[in-house]
């Protein structure tokens, strides 16, 4: 069980429900289910009106503690067979334990 879940979501994919619905089975009493809705960065002429603090302040967040990941992947390509590109860079990187939704 976990104290502080984190449920990173791209809504336009449809998995956002079922991966919520996880979260609680993996909660520790008085845990919390952090969920984050996941876009891509801004690139070229959009990132010159982000002002860098705020930019920062979202890295900083992002730091959490969290204790589990709970990600959804789908529709796999040949290069990420297994796991979805996002899903797969999230198992290699991540610092704490990983849930993937398949």
């Amino acid at each position: 069980m976990y104290s502080n879940i984190l449920v990173p979501m791209a809504l336009d994919h449809g998995l956002s429900p079922e991966t919520l619905e996880i979260a609680p089975a993996l909660l520790a009493k008085g845990g919390t289910i952090t969920a984050l809705h996941v876009y891509e960065a801004p690139s070229g002429s959009v990132s010159t009106y982000l002002d860098e603090s705020v930019v920062q302040a979202g890295y900083n967040a992002t730091e959490a503690g969290t204790g589990c990941i709970v990600i959804g992947s789908h529709k796999p390509g040949l290069r990420d067979y297994l796991l979805g590109s996002t899903a797969a860079k999230v198992v290699r990187h991540a610092a704490c334990a990983v849930h993937v939704k398949r």
